[in-house]
Parts: C-alpha cells; structure tokens; sequence
C-alpha cells in the first residue's frame, strides 16, 4: 500500500510502498476514502523538518535536554547512533480521515466490515490507503453524511474541544483570533451555539469566508474593524471569551486578547502561539487562562487510546472519542457546514506535490483534502517458595537444520529505537550475516527499518517469517508484554531465538516457553543479557581471578525518572521497570559469581519505586542490587562492587574499571574516558557464531531460566516480607 512520509532529517517528502498494517485486537483496518491536511499543523511539521540542525534544536528545546541527558546516561556514540536513527527516518503525516472499515479485530463489536467510521490519531488516522485504528479513536459516520465532510471529523473534535473549555452561553460575545481550519469551525460552533462570533485574520479572504458562515464581523489585527464591532456588540465591556486558534512567534495575539476581553472573561488557547502573557494587563483583568487539549480527555493517555479502557460518562462527559462523535452528528444536521472550507482535493498519488504547493505558497488553502482510489490492488498481508521450572527437553535440543555455506539469514520482530540503535547497527555488513526480513505492526517502522538496514523484505505477516525455511533466527525486540509468547511461537517454529529482556513477564509465561522447548527438543534461545559481554568488564573479572571464598556484590543502578507517558510506566501490561530491566543486574551478579541464585529478599522504601534486592548463591556469597530512582540524574547509571579473598573488583559505569589486590591496585582500565561498550556487539557475535556452527549458545538455557525466575520471585517477596527460595523442580 502506499503511504505519505517525509524524513525529519532531510526534509524530502514521499509516496512509499509499505506493508500493510495487521489488524490487532481492539481495533479496526480501515481503507482511506478521504484524509484531510489540516494545513497549520502539518506544514508546520514540514516546515520544521526543511531547517537545519541548529534550526531544529531551536524549535525543540525540550528534545535537545533528552539528548544532553542521554550524553550523560549512555555516552557520544549510543546517543548519536539513536538520535541519528530517529532524525534520518521517515514519519507519518496526517490525523484526520474518513474510510470504510475493511477488517475488524478482535473485542469490537459495535462496527462491522463495510461500516463508513471517521478516524482520528497521529498514529492511527494517517495519510495511508489502510490504517488500523483503535476503538476509542474512531466513530461510526451517521446515515447520509458525505465521506469528504466525515474526513473533517478530527479537526472538528479539536475545535469543539476548544469551544468546551471556553464555557460560552446564550448571547456572548467571542473572539477567534485565527481563521485558518481549526478558527473557521470554531467560529461556526460557536455560531450554532448561539454566540455572537468577531474573528481576526491578517487575510481578508479568510474573513469573508467567516463572516459567510456565521460571523458578524471581520477584520485584520491592526484594523479599527474588529476593536469597533467589539465595542458595538458589548457595550465597550470586552467580549467573554477569546480563542487563540493563531499560530506563529508573535505576540500580538495575546496582547489582542487582553485588550478586548472583557473583566474576568476566559482566553482559550487552542493553536501553538507565543504566550508570554502580559502581567499587567492579565492581573487588572484577572483574565482566566484556559488550554484546550487537542480531541479531549482520553488524549495522550494510552490506556484510552490503546487498550480502549473508556471514561465513565458521568465522570467525564466528553470524551476525544465522543467529541469525534458529536461532530459528526452536528455535520450530518447541518449545524455545521465544512464544504465553504474545502480550497481543493487533490487525488492521492499527488500527494507529495500538493504538499509542496502549499509549503511554496502556490496553492492558498485553508482545507485540502486527499481523496482515495475506491478500490485498490491489495498489498501483502514458611518462606515462600517460587519453583523454578525445570528446563526438559525433547530431544534433538537444535533449531531447524540450516544450510552450511550461506550466510546466517536473520529475521527481526520490532525496529524500534533499541533494536535500531544498540543491536541492527552491529548486524548490517557484519560477515556471514543476511538480514532477511523485518516484522512489524505498524507499516512505516518495517520500511524504515528495510531502508536503513537493508532488509531484505519488510512486512506486517509474523506467520510468513515463521513459516519460511530460510530463516535461520528470529530477533524479538518488541515491546514486553509480547516476548513470551513470540519467544514461545518462534521456538515451536523451529527458529533460533534472541528475545530481549525480560523473557518473560509472569511464572506462567515463562513456563510456556519451556514448555515449547519441551515440545519441541529447540533449546537455540539467548536472552539480551548483554553485560556480561562487556570487553572491560569480562577483562576485569580476568584481572580479579578465581575465588576461594564466598563472595560480597553489591549493584548500585541509578535508574532515574521516566518521563511521563513512556510505555515503562504501563505496569498492567508491560510489567514494573524492574521486571523489564532487572534481569540484566541479576545475570552480571550471576555471571561474576559463576552461580546461579538459590535465594531472593526485596525491600522497598514506602512511597516510591526505589528496591533493594539481595540474591543468596550456594556458595554463601550473596549480591546486593539497588535499583534507584530517586537519585540525581548526572549521576552514572550503574556502579558495581565485587570483594572477595581480599581483592576488589570496581566498574564505574562501563567507563572505568580497576581490581585492588591488598593494599595497591592490581590494575585499572585506561584512565582516559572510553565509549560505554556494554557487549552489544560481541553479544550478537557470540549469538551469530552458535546459530551459525550449531554450537552451544552463549548462555546455558538454565541460567536464563534462573535470572528470569529471580527477577519475577522479587514482587513475591515484597509482598510476603520475606526471602523467597527458588527450588528447583527436578
């Protein structure tokens, strides 16, 4: 199918083939009929991407501190790589769209194929022939509304949303400062509300359009027209609400704004303008500053977008998706018009050209729409216990035979930022190794990742990569929630498997993959517990020596805050960070100890997410993790200490490293700072060597079973307030 992108790092816009999206549960695929260019938010998003780097920067101050913070976390080269490979990647365009619903997933119920939906999301309601839309992002059109005015359902959310949060009343008066899309329909709702509407816009032909559809008076910002028709229409009080629906870096909106709003009236900002408010005029006022959200609540919260959780009406009355639906209900009466808006359709395949025009100036709009092909050729589709399961074997313990003599061909599952920062960049010209085929769910990620990487296929299909003979190994590099069970398919498919961590998420999770080892006799699994093949790590655990006594380890990892809305934070599906992250601390104390855990105590500090988890090894040793993240953010992320037979072993951070034998220094790493190498890259060869000779894998099986049953025993003990035993079934 085809999609409209453009390369955040270039500029350059495109028409690109991609796969088509899978139909997920809790959502629909949805063919295009129209989609709309909302052309102030989008051309500024192009425009955005044609500036230089430093323009860039300018532009998104609040990017440039991840990126500082990033520097300080992973170092130069890790955070080059991963901002590099989110700049130089092709992103989608557009959020509006009306289109016939072509397949639906499983848990919906209330559409069915063939029903007309409008659709909505910068994720979901793109410029695209099919797109696969969540439940709470899409609302069945009423009978009789025509397609191209339903594709306006989006836009018309987000200036309804804005109406809302201004609070008007019968017989106001309001100013909307901007009459681009989004300011035109604000002014007809609050027309059809019965609100007396003054707009302002520096193009006299957008104002007459207004004053067309309801508006009693236009004119320019600096024109005696609108200050003289909101004297006339108040009485010289001011109006009640002011709508700032402009764009742009001047001022002059919200220095309008004051002038003529009246005592104690409501300023809404609902476009992106300059607001540094002036205090005087604002305080003597007392001017009562609202935001308006884009769609409405539900917005930016994954729970609602994704996983369809709804809001209780009586609680939330508006939601983004029944403001999407009282739109389209107010369009299909005829309370709002929104054909006087439509500049110009254009045909899809012209669509990098119509884009163009409009960024050039050539074509003045202030409504474009796309419109589709109705048919299209398809593309392709006591103390408690935790038992430690016990790995069994069917047989045989090898994946599926491969060919001597060819190259390793490779199939990943999920390109996104890790296994396009830290794992696909050591594999692309690596000797012996082909990248087959990439699987994705979204159609974008999957042809980023051909292109960058030089895939061979990219497709949304799981089956058809795990029904090919040719591929040798199967990367899952998805999300948390899914590494089981791919883990689990692909195994039982006969493939070598690299799942990063966790393995898995639950007891019964992890016991499902043995399971699929059992059925199988296919133990060709490695787990991301990349630590342990860190050059100056492995090189220090050399330079400590063998033990004869028990030893004392203690793993500080100052893991830090997440930003809000990361998808860490959605521990009912994906785990708690220190399920998804904590596997990695317990493998390094394992492999230093060369042991596996017998014993797992966790504490947890009251009101945070800080723990302090103490793991028991036969020998009596015993290693002390503290996952952190109250601490300050400059500080390393991970700092370790291993002290036995008199000798210390120090690793700050992947930086340094040093083993002290009595009372001097045995050695310590070069003092000159060096690029954090946490064994990535000789992971993957180790991996690639195994899959490739038929050898054994880089880690035994059961030690990956142990470090995932430890991590998972951690919420057990906290719970139980006591050591937990992992007994081992056999």
């Amino acid at each position: 199918m085809k999609q409209v992108v453009q390369n955040y790092k270039s500029g350059e816009l495109a028409l690109l083939d991609v796969p088509v999206p899978g139909c997920k549960p809790g959502g629909v695929l949805v063919r295009t009929a129209y989609s709309l260019i909302s052309t102030g938010t989008e051309l500024m998003k192009v425009s955005e991407a044609g500036m230089s780097m430093v323009g860039k920067a300018r532009s998104r101050p609040d990017q440039v501190a991840k990126v500082v913070q990033s520097v300080a976390t992973n170092g130069v080269p890790a955070t080059y790589r991963k901002v590099m490979g989110k700049l130089d990647s092709y992103t989608p365009l557009g959020y509006s769209l009306c289109g016939v619903v072509e397949e639906v997933g499983a848990g919906i119920d209330d559409v069915k194929v063939g029903d007309l939906v409008a659709c909505a999301g910068n994720e979901h309601a793109l410029h695209a022939e099919l797109n696969w839309v969540p439940k709470n992002l899409y609302a069945p059109v009423p009978d009789g509304l025509a397609p191209r005015h339903a594709a306006f359902g989006t836009v018309g959310a987000i200036a309804l949303q804005g109406v809302r949060q201004g609070a008007p009343q019968l017989g106001e008066t309001a100013l909307v400062i901007g009459l681009g899309l989004i300011g035109q329909l604000v002014a007809q709702l609050l027309t059809a509300s019965g609100v007396r509407v003054v707009g302002v816009d520096p193009d006299p032909a957008r104002g007459a359009l207004a004053e067309r559809l309801g508006a009693v008076a236009c004119g320019d910002p600096d024109s005696a027209v609108v200050e003289n028709a909101v004297a006339e229409l108040t009485g010289g009080h001011g109006v009640d609400q002011v709508y700032l629906a402009a764009g742009g870096g001047s001022n002059q909106p919200v220095e309008l704004a004051a002038r003529l709003c009246r005592d104690r009236g409501r300023v809404v900002d609902i476009g992106k303008c300059r607001l540094d408010l002036p205090w005087n005029a604002y305080y003597e006022k007392e001017l009562d500053v609202r935001f308006s959200r884009s769609y409405g609540p539900g917005r930016y919260d994954p729970e609602y977008e994704l996983e369809g959780r709804d809001y209780p009406i009586g609680y939330v009355r508006w939601t983004e998706r029944r403001n999407l639906a009282c739109f389209l209900d107010l369009l299909a009466r005829g309370g709002v018009d929104v054909e006087p808006l439509v500049s110009h359709v254009a045909g899809f395949d012209e669509a990098v050209e119509t884009y163009r025009s409009l960024q050039g100036g050539e074509l003045k709009a202030v409504a474009v729409l796309f419109r589709y092909a109705e048919e299209g050729a398809r593309d392709e589709p006591a103390a408690p216990e935790l038992v430690v399961p016990q790995v069994r074997r069917a047989g045989g313990g090898s994946a599926r035979a491969r060919v001597s003599g060819r190259p390793v061909r490779l199939a990943f599952v999920g390109a996104g930022n890790y296994a396009s920062s830290m794992l696909l960049p050591h594999l692309v010209g690596r000797e012996g190794v082909e990248l087959s085929t990439v699987v994705t769910t979204t159609a974008l990620s999957a042809a980023n990742a051909r292109r960058k990487f030089g895939f061979g296929r990219a497709t949304t299909d799981l089956d058809a990569v795990l029904d090919d003979p040719s591929v040798d190994a199967v990367f899952v590099v998805t999300r948390h929630s899914s590494h089981a069970e791919l883990t689990r398919r692909a195994l039982l498919a006969g493939k070598a498997v690299f799942v990063e961590k966790p393995l898995a998420l639950t007891e019964d999770e992890l016991a499902g993959v043995l399971a699929a080892v059992e059925e199988s006799g296919n133990d060709r699994l490695q787990v991301g517990f990349n630590r342990r093949f860190s050059p100056l790590l492995r090189e220090a655990k050399e330079r400590f020596g063998a033990r004869t006594g028990p030893a004392s380890l203690r793993y500080l990892v100052n893991a830090g805050r997440l930003d809000h809305g990361s998808w860490y934070l959605r521990q009912g599906s994906e785990g708690s960070r220190f399920a998804g992250e904590g596997g990695h601390f317990v493998d390094t104390a394992s492999w230093l100890l060369d042991a596996d855990p017998v014993s797992v105590y966790a504490v947890a500090p009251p009101g945070n997410e800080d723990l302090q988890v103490v793991l028991g090894y036969p020998d009596g040793s015993t290693a002390t993790i503290s996952y952190v993240t109250s601490g300050a953010p400059g500080f390393p992320k991970e700092t370790l200490d291993l002290l036995a037979d008199g000798r210390v072993l120090r690793l700050d951070d992947f930086v340094r490293a040093g083993v002290w034998d009595g009372r001097r220094k045995a050695w310590v790493s070069s003092r000159l700072p060096k690029a954090r190498d946490k064994g990535q890259n000789a992971e993957l060869a180790a991996f690639v060597r195994a899959v490739r000779t038929g050898g054994p894998m880089p880690v035994p099986l059961e030690s990956l079973v142990a470090t995932t049953a430890a991590t998972l025993a951690v919420p057990r003990g906290l719970a139980a307030g006591a050591p937990v035993s992992l007994v081992d079934a056999r």
